[in-house]
């Protein structure tokens, strides 16, 4: 099953995956959600590295594509912090905040989609 996602939102993911984010994911959420094609999902043990890591991707989805965020919200605390993309939202959450509101759960019917390049070099395609 082939899904259409931002080439930019896996840029997002691996950024996120070269700082060492946690259990970084994909979700495919047009037929679900409709409002965003998809939805990066990552997670850090600590505040410091959650700030990292949003660094770390707008950087990257900068240098690869020349777009920035929409916009970003809660940094201030740094528990779960949303980059709006405008077609894709990246979720930086610290760990703990991750667990409890379980988007992965909340979005179970969305397909999961591989960001990484497979050694056929098959790009994105749903899990």
């Amino acid at each position: 099953m082939s899904v259409q996602i931002p080439p930019a939102a896996a840029t997002a993911a691996e950024s996120a995956d070269a700082k060492l984010g946690h259990q970084t994911v994909m979700l495919a959420m047009t037929e679900l959600f409709g409002v965003v094609d998809a939805f990066v999902i990552t997670s850090a043990s600590n505040s410091r590295h959650v700030r990292t890591l949003v660094e770390e991707i707008e950087r990257g989805v900068k240098e690869a594509h020349g777009i920035a965020p929409l916009r970003v919200e809660g940094l201030t605390d740094a528990t779960w912090v949303l980059m709006d993309y405008g077609d894709f939202i990246v979720h930086v959450f610290l760990q703990e905040t991750r667990d409890y509101y379980d988007l992965e759960h909340l979005w179970s019917g969305a397909p999961r989609v591989s960001w990484r390049d497979d050694a056929e070099g098959v790009g994105v395609r749903a899990l």
